[in-house]
């Protein structure tokens, strides 16, 4: 069995974007299940001296050998410049990915 669910969301003015998918599998007695979300902002900078904020990266990963179940977390945050017929853009993003493991229960195997 396998579920996929896609968002796909952006602003009225195409200054915000939001990709969402999410996917559930049974394979070999195991339930994975993988979310991905992607956000982008366009901000236009009106002075080019304003910092960009800082990148960032996060990554968790979890075991529990008692309850049998894995867990993956990544979250990447940044920003470029960028010009477009002469304006300077802010662009920022943030990219996380979420991956569960877990046994599946008896009932639904068979």
């Amino acid at each position: 069995m396998r579920d996929l669910v896609f968002k796909n969301l952006t602003s009225s003015d195409h200054k915000r974007r939001i990709v969402a998918s999410s996917e559930v599998a049974d394979r070999q007695g195991v339930r994975s299940t993988i979310h991905r979300h992607f956000v982008c902002m366009v901000k236009e900078v009106k002075d080019a001296n304003i910092p960009k904020p800082n990148p960032y990266l996060y990554v968790l990963k979890q075991r529990n050998t008692k309850e049998q179940t894995e867990k993956f977390f990544c979250r990447i945050k940044g920003s470029l410049y960028a010009v477009n017929k002469g304006k300077l853009f802010l662009i920022i993003f943030t990219h996380s990915l979420k991956i569960c493991l877990k046994p599946v229960p008896q009932d639904l195997m068979a």
